[in-house]
């Protein structure tokens, strides 16, 4: 008989619907029940790609004897991650705290007021190198909480004040000059890895937001070095098994440090941020392979990821069906040589195991290996690996394919707008801005409400429970802000203006200027989250400076740029001491250097000579440059105002603060205009 997770939206929460554990979602009533019980409770937090997760929820979660044993001595309380993520940030920040580690599954033992005293991530069915067994963790806080409760009180008190101690307040620092940026730059280079690309050892992360940071600083300073590092790391990541060389799109993470071995679940915010990457690395150098990912990418997030209410589902799993049965990661993307052959004659398949690397010890498990580009793809006839690629991509159609999760995120969305505005503007592939807008518009009708309030998710086109948190605003606002740039339309700078008047508002402590991932209203947790650094995704923190500075550059709001330059405070805080953790916040500080500039295009609609002065504004590599384009005399955006042609023909605007330098009707000038250096 189903659980109480059976009503859930989230697809985590309904695939432990079956389960025999009495789970609860997480709700006041879930407490509730456990004051009246008096007994503790177990909170598991994960999400729907995560491999160990299932692993977890296979031996224990759906194992009677173990579910009786739950149910019997706990109230178990069962959420999404990624639904919920201000209540996954609270807990991990102890868990961490108390372990010196964290991950998922996330297991932890709280009292019936939240209060946390024991923390785990997986924990197997049998001890196993070192870890205890589930049962013997279930029985060993079972007994604490019968005979040693006052222990278990002081241990989750202590807890609660030490993470009440941890809140951040930055009031009067500073905003980040050109000597922070260079120490964040000096301190990437040391961690820099020279053999791979990248920054550290294994497990190896595309770093994203740390490239982002380098190429505005590469573009305002000229730095070589930081235009190598950026350049050296998107090639390697584009030519290792992080990346898919059939279907386009990028795999979480690289076991290795050599981008060889991915873990193999595909999430909407990476490969929104890594289109947009390339995209700009694109913009930056002409580089080939950086056009080809970026609209790979895209490609794949259309494809493979949109939801049928224009959305972008969440995420792709790991593991499917290796066609025994068996539930196995990788299964859907690795080769033998012995399959190359079935799928394209023994003639193209020794073709495609050179070109894709191949071999018969393998590159991953079982002799198996994940396609890469070891060699310069220039050696190859370039026709029949297209033929190659295709056909391989057919077969792999056949094969049982990944679950999906399909719920909507806003703030991944938020993401995937933005990026696919730019990719499908740079590329002159209007098929993805319609996507992009497709996006956008559901974002409007289903997570905003009357008062432009967001919620988090959706799925099936029926609104999530769950209040938006500081990150989906800031991101939604994002890609509403490139949607504006984009297709100069008005209505999105101002859906952005009532996203972020919230974030005023809601988010930000009006003493210091620091930021909150959740709103002053919202359910009250054990501790109120607040992280300022750069995870897989841009810190809630640093996404609303980067939005409240773009909008203050699009408006001239002085609250919004001021809210923005507070913020940053951390990152002359952080940035130089943790560059890898603080990308999104450095790359923002580019943007602040340099104005950021306020580029207005003015022209009729349809004039071949406007549509070319907006794409030459488009592609200008001034750190967060803002654009608006639009007939002479709208006043659809307040960059056009006051804005006339020159001399009857089309021109362009390049603005500081409102203030302009000659308009020029020069492609090529404005084109210099908007080289940051």
């Amino acid at each position: 008989m189903p659980n109480r997770l059976a009503q859930a939206t989230s697809p985590y929460l309904l695939q432990h619907a079956d389960n025999p554990v009495d789970w609860w979602p997480w709700e006041a009533g879930a407490f509730e029940e456990a004051r009246r019980r008096n007994v503790p409770v177990f909170l598991s937090v994960g999400y729907s790609a995560c491999h160990w997760c299932h692993v977890m929820a296979h031996e224990s979660f759906e194992d009677d004897v173990a579910a009786a044993y739950m149910n019997e001595h706990f109230v178990s309380v069962k959420v999404d991650r990624e639904e919920r993520p201000d209540v996954d940030a609270v807990y991990m920040e102890a868990v961490q705290a108390a372990t010196g580690q964290g991950g998922w599954p996330m297991s932890v033992f709280m009292t019936p007021d939240g209060e946390p005293f024991y923390f785990g991530t997986y924990f197997p069915p049998e001890p196993r190198h070192g870890m205890p067994s589930f049962r013997q963790v279930l029985e060993g806080v079972r007994a604490a909480w019968a005979e040693r409760r006052d222990e278990v009180a002081e241990v989750a008190g202590k807890i609660v004040r030490d993470l009440a101690g941890r809140e951040l307040r930055f009031a009067a620092v500073e905003v980040p000059g050109e000597q922070d940026l260079a120490q964040a730059l000096l301190g990437l280079t040391r961690e820099y890895d020279a053999s791979h690309g990248g920054f550290g050892g294994a497990p190896k992360f595309p770093p994203s937001m740390v490239i982002e940071f380098l190429l505005r600083h590469a573009a305002r300073t000229g730095s070589e070095g930081a235009l190598e590092m950026a350049q050296d790391t998107c090639e390697r990541m584009a030519r290792g098994g992080i990346y898919d060389q059939l279907g386009g799109g990028f795999a979480r993470y690289s076991v290795d440090r050599e981008w060889v071995v991915p873990h193999f679940e595909k999430m909407l915010y990476d490969n929104a941020l890594l289109c947009r990457v390339y995209a700009h690395l694109w913009r930056a150098t002409g580089s080939e392979l950086a056009r080809r990912v970026a609209l790979e990418t895209a490609d794949f997030m259309v494809r493979e990821l949109r939801t049928p209410e224009g959305g972008f589902a969440s995420a792709l799993d790991a593991d499917s069906d290796d066609g025994t049965g068996r539930h196995v990661e990788g299964a859907f993307y690795v080769w033998t040589p012995e399959q190359l052959a079935e799928a394209l004659g023994e003639e193209d398949g020794l073709l495609a195991a050179q070109y894709f690397g191949v071999t018969e010890e393998g590159t991953f498990e079982h002799g198996t290996s994940v396609l890469q580009l070891p060699q310069q793809e220039g050696v190859f006839d370039a026709e029949r690996i297209a033929s190659v690629k295709e056909r391989l991509l057919r077969a792999r159609a056949e094969r049982p394919a990944p679950g999906r999760d399909d719920k909507v995120v806003a703030a991944w969305n938020g993401l995937a707008v933005a990026a696919l505005a730019e990719t499908g503007a740079y590329f002159d592939r209007p098929d993805l801005v319609d996507a992009a807008l497709t996006a956008a518009d559901l974002l409007v009708r289903l997570h905003l409400d009357d008062k432009a309030r967001l919620a988090r998710t959706s799925r099936d086109g029926r609104t999530g429970a769950h209040a938006g948190v500081l990150e989906d605003y800031a991101d939604v606002a994002e890609g509403f802000l490139a949607l504006a740039s984009v297709t100069g339309e008005g209505v999105w700078l101002e859906f952005a203006g009532f996203l972020l008047d919230h974030v005023l508002v809601r988010f930000v402590d009006e003493e210091s200027g620091a930021l909150y991932d959740t709103a002053a209203d919202a359910e009250k947790l054990i501790r109120r989250p607040q992280d300022p650094t750069d995870n897989a995704v841009p810190s809630g923190w640093s996404a609303a400076a980067g939005a409240l500075l773009a909008y203050a550059a699009h408006t001239g709001s002085e609250p919004h740029r001021t809210a923005a330059e507070r913020a940053l405070g951390v990152v002359k805080a952080l940035g130089p001491r943790a560059p890898r953790f603080t990308g999104w916040g450095l790359a923002i500080a580019e943007a602040l250097l340099d104005g950021p500039r306020e580029v207005a295009v003015v022209g009729p609609d349809g004039d071949p000579r406007t549509r070319e002065l907006h794409r030459a504004a488009l592609l200008g590599t001034a750190p967060g440059a803002v654009v608006a384009v639009g007939a002479a005399g709208s006043d659809e955006l307040p960059l056009l105002v006051d804005r006339p042609l020159v001399g009857g023909a089309p021109a362009a605007y390049v603005c500081r603060d409102f203030t302009c330098d000659a308009p020029t009707t020069d492609t090529e000038r404005l084109r210099t205009a908007l080289r940051a250096r």
